[in-house]
């Protein structure tokens, strides 16, 4: 299952976020999203926890809990919309 974790310290690294997932079981891939021109975090990120039941107790532990002097959101990720911000502009 991938997870959205958004309201994250801008410091906050993949590591960290691992290490916050890690207690609830196996992390697959951890990943906070950065603009491409900074290379600055843009203050979320996702984790994919192969488990579904031990994702889900993970977004229930997690969300709306103090990270690193912030208050997580964290929510089953939605997938993108086709044709959204990143879609083909040009036809």
């Amino acid at each position: 299952m991938n997870i959205y974790v958004g309201n994250l310290p801008y410091n906050t690294v993949e590591d960290d976020l691992r290490k916050l997932f890690e207690p609830f079981g196996r992390v697959a891939s951890v990943a906070v999203i950065k603009d491409k021109f900074t290379g600055k975090s843009k203050g979320f990120g996702f984790v994919e926890m192969p488990s579904a039941q031990e994702a889900q107790n993970a977004i229930q532990q997690t969300n709306n809990k103090d990270f690193q002097g912030r208050n997580l959101r964290v929510n089953e990720a939605r997938p993108r919309p086709e044709g959204g911000p990143r879609g083909n502009r040009c036809e």
